[in-house]
Protein backbone atom coordinates (compact mmCIF):
# COMPACT_ATOMS: atom_id res chain seq x y z
CA UNK A 1 0.00 0.00 0.00
CA UNK A 2 2.88 2.36 0.76
CA UNK A 3 4.29 1.73 -2.72
CA UNK A 4 0.91 2.45 -4.29
CA UNK A 5 0.38 5.70 -2.39
CA UNK A 6 3.94 6.86 -3.08
CA UNK A 7 3.53 6.15 -6.78
CA UNK A 8 0.26 8.05 -6.96
CA UNK A 9 1.67 11.01 -5.02
CA UNK A 10 4.69 11.08 -7.34
CA UNK A 11 2.26 11.46 -10.25
CA UNK A 12 0.16 14.08 -8.39
CA UNK A 13 -2.75 11.70 -8.90
CA UNK A 14 -5.52 11.67 -6.30
CA UNK A 15 -7.82 9.26 -8.16
CA UNK A 16 -6.97 5.95 -9.75
CA UNK A 17 -8.44 2.71 -11.01
CA UNK A 18 -7.64 -0.94 -10.43
CA UNK A 19 -5.45 -1.20 -13.53
CA UNK A 20 -3.26 1.68 -12.33
CA UNK A 21 -2.95 0.04 -8.91
CA UNK A 22 -1.81 -3.19 -10.56
CA UNK A 23 0.79 -1.33 -12.63
CA UNK A 24 2.28 0.59 -9.69
CA UNK A 25 2.35 -2.32 -7.22
CA UNK A 26 3.13 -5.10 -9.67
CA UNK A 27 0.36 -7.20 -8.10
CA UNK A 28 -2.03 -9.49 -9.92
CA UNK A 29 -5.61 -8.24 -10.40
CA UNK A 30 -6.82 -10.48 -7.57
CA UNK A 31 -4.16 -9.35 -5.08
CA UNK A 32 -4.51 -5.68 -6.07
CA UNK A 33 -8.26 -5.92 -5.57
CA UNK A 34 -7.74 -7.48 -2.15
CA UNK A 35 -5.25 -4.76 -1.21
CA UNK A 36 -7.69 -2.01 -2.14
CA UNK A 37 -10.58 -3.70 -0.34
CA UNK A 38 -8.52 -3.62 2.87
CA UNK A 39 -7.39 -0.05 2.19
CA UNK A 40 -11.03 1.06 1.94
CA UNK A 41 -11.81 -0.63 5.26
CA UNK A 42 -8.85 1.17 6.86
CA UNK A 43 -9.92 4.53 5.44
CA UNK A 44 -6.80 4.98 3.30
CA UNK A 45 -8.77 5.18 0.07
CA UNK A 46 -12.42 5.71 -0.78
CA UNK A 47 -14.33 3.69 -3.37
CA UNK A 48 -16.09 5.93 -5.89
CA UNK A 49 -17.52 3.19 -8.07
CA UNK A 50 -16.47 -0.38 -8.98
CA UNK A 51 -12.77 -0.27 -9.82
CA UNK A 52 -12.31 3.48 -9.19
CA UNK A 53 -10.85 4.95 -6.00
CA UNK A 54 -9.69 8.21 -4.41
CA UNK A 55 -6.90 8.71 -1.88
CA UNK A 56 -8.28 9.94 1.44
CA UNK A 57 -6.18 12.95 2.55
CA UNK A 58 -4.28 12.13 5.76
CA UNK A 59 -5.79 15.11 7.57
CA UNK A 60 -9.23 13.49 7.27
CA UNK A 61 -8.19 10.52 9.36
CA UNK A 62 -9.72 7.13 8.59
CA UNK A 63 -12.98 8.39 7.09
CA UNK A 64 -14.68 6.16 4.53
CA UNK A 65 -17.01 8.91 3.27
CA UNK A 66 -14.71 10.87 0.95
CA UNK A 67 -15.73 11.65 -2.63
CA UNK A 68 -12.46 13.28 -3.71
CA UNK A 69 -12.36 16.44 -5.80
CA UNK A 70 -15.97 16.80 -6.96
CA UNK A 71 -15.12 17.77 -10.54
CA UNK A 72 -12.66 14.91 -11.03
CA UNK A 73 -15.13 12.53 -9.40
CA UNK A 74 -17.87 13.61 -11.82
CA UNK A 75 -15.66 12.75 -14.80
CA UNK A 76 -14.68 9.42 -13.22
CA UNK A 77 -18.34 8.55 -12.62
CA UNK A 78 -19.03 9.24 -16.30
CA UNK A 79 -16.50 6.59 -17.31
CA UNK A 80 -15.72 6.71 -21.04
CA UNK A 81 -18.65 9.02 -21.82
CA UNK A 82 -17.79 12.54 -23.01
CA UNK A 83 -18.59 14.94 -20.18
CA UNK A 84 -17.99 18.55 -19.15
CA UNK A 85 -18.67 20.38 -15.89
CA UNK A 86 -21.65 22.67 -16.47
CA UNK A 87 -24.45 24.84 -15.08
CA UNK A 88 -24.09 25.88 -11.42
CA UNK A 89 -20.78 24.00 -11.06
CA UNK A 90 -19.30 25.79 -14.07
CA UNK A 91 -20.58 29.07 -12.65
CA UNK A 92 -18.69 28.29 -9.45
CA UNK A 93 -15.48 27.54 -11.37
CA UNK A 94 -15.84 30.80 -13.32
CA UNK A 95 -16.52 32.82 -10.14
CA UNK A 96 -20.07 33.67 -11.17
CA UNK A 97 -21.71 32.79 -7.86
CA UNK A 98 -21.61 34.19 -4.34
CA UNK A 99 -22.76 31.04 -2.52
CA UNK A 100 -21.15 27.57 -2.42
CA UNK A 101 -22.89 24.97 -4.56
CA UNK A 102 -24.23 21.81 -2.91
CA UNK A 103 -24.53 19.64 -6.03
CA UNK A 104 -22.14 18.93 -8.89
CA UNK A 105 -23.53 19.36 -12.41
CA UNK A 106 -22.02 17.87 -15.54
CA UNK A 107 -23.31 17.57 -19.10
CA UNK A 108 -22.81 14.55 -21.34
CA UNK A 109 -23.92 13.40 -24.77
CA UNK A 110 -24.66 10.04 -23.16
CA UNK A 111 -27.56 9.56 -20.76
CA UNK A 112 -25.97 9.00 -17.35
CA UNK A 113 -27.65 8.24 -14.06
CA UNK A 114 -27.41 10.94 -11.42
CA UNK A 115 -26.35 9.71 -8.01
CA UNK A 116 -25.38 10.65 -4.48
CA UNK A 117 -21.88 9.61 -3.46
CA UNK A 118 -20.64 10.04 0.10
CA UNK A 119 -23.14 12.83 0.68
CA UNK A 120 -22.46 14.75 -2.55
CA UNK A 121 -25.07 14.80 -5.31
CA UNK A 122 -23.80 14.38 -8.87
CA UNK A 123 -26.33 15.52 -11.49
CA UNK A 124 -25.72 14.53 -15.11
CA UNK A 125 -27.55 16.58 -17.74
CA UNK A 126 -28.07 15.11 -21.20
CA UNK A 127 -27.01 17.23 -24.18
CA UNK A 128 -27.13 16.03 -27.77
CA UNK A 129 -23.79 15.40 -29.48
CA UNK A 130 -24.28 18.35 -31.87
CA UNK A 131 -24.77 20.59 -28.83
CA UNK A 132 -21.45 19.51 -27.31
CA UNK A 133 -19.35 22.64 -27.86
CA UNK A 134 -17.94 25.64 -26.03
CA UNK A 135 -15.70 23.89 -23.50
CA UNK A 136 -12.23 24.53 -22.07
CA UNK A 137 -9.82 22.72 -19.78
CA UNK A 138 -9.83 23.40 -16.05
CA UNK A 139 -6.77 22.11 -14.21
CA UNK A 140 -7.72 20.56 -10.86
CA UNK A 141 -4.17 19.43 -10.03
CA UNK A 142 -0.82 19.84 -11.80
CA UNK A 143 -1.49 16.61 -13.66
CA UNK A 144 -5.27 16.31 -13.87
CA UNK A 145 -7.75 18.48 -15.77
CA UNK A 146 -11.46 18.35 -16.44
CA UNK A 147 -13.51 19.80 -19.27
CA UNK A 148 -15.76 22.70 -18.28
CA UNK A 149 -18.09 24.93 -20.25
CA UNK A 150 -16.44 28.24 -21.07
CA UNK A 151 -17.86 31.53 -19.79
CA UNK A 152 -20.20 32.04 -22.71
CA UNK A 153 -21.46 28.45 -22.83
CA UNK A 154 -22.06 28.57 -19.08
CA UNK A 155 -24.38 31.56 -19.52
CA UNK A 156 -26.19 29.86 -22.41
CA UNK A 157 -26.72 26.65 -20.44
CA UNK A 158 -28.00 28.67 -17.50
CA UNK A 159 -30.55 30.44 -19.69
CA UNK A 160 -31.56 27.15 -21.26
CA UNK A 161 -32.00 25.28 -17.98
CA UNK A 162 -32.11 27.85 -15.17
CA UNK A 163 -33.41 25.19 -12.77
CA UNK A 164 -29.84 23.86 -12.62
CA UNK A 165 -28.43 27.29 -11.72
CA UNK A 166 -30.88 28.68 -9.18
CA UNK A 167 -33.04 30.56 -11.68
CA UNK A 168 -32.67 33.22 -14.35
CA UNK A 169 -31.85 35.89 -11.77
CA UNK A 170 -28.79 33.94 -10.62
CA UNK A 171 -27.66 33.46 -14.21
CA UNK A 172 -28.10 37.19 -14.86
CA UNK A 173 -26.07 37.93 -11.74
CA UNK A 174 -23.25 35.67 -12.96
CA UNK A 175 -23.32 37.33 -16.37
CA UNK A 176 -23.07 40.77 -14.77
CA UNK A 177 -20.24 39.69 -12.44
CA UNK A 178 -18.11 38.56 -15.40
CA UNK A 179 -19.36 41.13 -17.94
CA UNK A 180 -15.86 42.49 -18.62
CA UNK A 181 -14.57 39.05 -19.61
CA UNK A 182 -17.47 37.77 -21.70
CA UNK A 183 -17.30 37.86 -25.49
CA UNK A 184 -20.78 39.05 -26.53
CA UNK A 185 -20.38 37.97 -30.17
CA UNK A 186 -19.47 34.45 -29.04
CA UNK A 187 -22.41 34.51 -26.64
CA UNK A 188 -24.80 35.33 -29.50
CA UNK A 189 -23.10 32.77 -31.77
CA UNK A 190 -23.64 30.06 -29.18
CA UNK A 191 -27.31 30.97 -28.71
CA UNK A 192 -27.93 30.85 -32.45
CA UNK A 193 -25.99 27.62 -32.84
CA UNK A 194 -28.06 26.00 -30.10
CA UNK A 195 -31.18 27.26 -31.83
CA UNK A 196 -33.50 27.22 -28.81
CA UNK A 197 -36.10 29.98 -28.83
CA UNK A 198 -36.24 30.40 -25.06
CA UNK A 199 -32.47 30.93 -24.88
CA UNK A 200 -32.53 33.50 -27.70
CA UNK A 201 -35.32 35.45 -26.01
CA UNK A 202 -33.81 35.40 -22.52
CA UNK A 203 -30.32 36.29 -23.73
CA UNK A 204 -31.52 39.16 -25.89
CA UNK A 205 -33.64 40.59 -23.11
CA UNK A 206 -30.90 40.45 -20.45
CA UNK A 207 -28.20 41.80 -22.76
CA UNK A 208 -30.42 44.72 -23.71
CA UNK A 209 -31.54 45.40 -20.13
CA UNK A 210 -27.93 45.49 -18.91
CA UNK A 211 -26.73 47.37 -22.02
CA UNK A 212 -24.04 44.76 -22.66
CA UNK A 213 -24.50 44.29 -26.42
CA UNK A 214 -24.48 46.61 -29.44
CA UNK A 215 -27.61 46.86 -31.57
CA UNK A 216 -26.21 44.69 -34.38
CA UNK A 217 -25.77 41.74 -31.98
CA UNK A 218 -29.27 42.22 -30.55
CA UNK A 219 -30.65 42.31 -34.09
CA UNK A 220 -29.08 38.92 -34.84
CA UNK A 221 -31.11 37.48 -31.97
CA UNK A 222 -34.35 39.31 -32.81
CA UNK A 223 -34.20 38.02 -36.39
CA UNK A 224 -34.71 34.49 -35.05
CA UNK A 225 -37.82 35.22 -32.98
CA UNK A 226 -41.19 33.61 -33.70
CA UNK A 227 -44.58 34.93 -32.58
CA UNK A 228 -44.74 32.61 -29.55
CA UNK A 229 -44.27 34.16 -26.10
CA UNK A 230 -42.15 32.24 -23.58
CA UNK A 231 -41.47 32.75 -19.88
CA UNK A 232 -38.40 34.62 -18.76
CA UNK A 233 -37.97 32.15 -15.89
CA UNK A 234 -39.66 28.73 -16.31
CA UNK A 235 -39.22 28.05 -12.58
CA UNK A 236 -41.67 30.81 -11.63
CA UNK A 237 -45.46 31.18 -12.09
CA UNK A 238 -46.86 32.14 -15.49
CA UNK A 239 -47.58 35.79 -14.78
CA UNK A 240 -46.29 39.27 -15.60
CA UNK A 241 -46.41 41.57 -18.60
CA UNK A 242 -45.68 40.50 -22.18
CA UNK A 243 -42.78 42.23 -23.92
CA UNK A 244 -43.38 42.14 -27.66
CA UNK A 245 -39.84 43.25 -28.51
CA UNK A 246 -38.48 39.92 -27.27
CA UNK A 247 -41.67 37.79 -27.34
CA UNK A 248 -41.20 37.09 -23.65
CA UNK A 249 -43.41 37.14 -20.56
CA UNK A 250 -41.67 39.02 -17.75
CA UNK A 251 -42.41 36.85 -14.71
CA UNK A 252 -39.24 38.37 -13.19
CA UNK A 253 -39.52 42.14 -12.96
CA UNK A 254 -36.90 44.38 -14.60
CA UNK A 255 -36.42 45.98 -11.17
CA UNK A 256 -35.37 42.65 -9.67
CA UNK A 257 -32.86 42.05 -12.42
CA UNK A 258 -31.58 45.62 -12.12
CA UNK A 259 -31.02 45.06 -8.38
CA UNK A 260 -28.48 42.36 -9.29
CA UNK A 261 -26.15 45.07 -10.59
CA UNK A 262 -26.03 46.88 -7.27
CA UNK A 263 -25.60 43.92 -4.88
Amino acid sequence: MARLLAGLYDQSQAMFDLAEAEKITGLSPKLASSLLHKAVRRGLVSRLKPGVFAIVPPELGSTKEYAGDPYLTATKLAGDAPVFISHASAMEIHRMVTQPQLAVFASSSKRLRSRVLHGTEFRFVFTRSEQYFGTIKHWVTKQEAVEVSDLERTVIDGLRQPEYCGGVTEVAKGLWMRRDDINVTRLVDYALRLGIGAVIRRLGYVLELYKLAPENELARLRNELTDTYLLLDPMLPKEGTHLRRWRIQLNVSPQELETVRTT
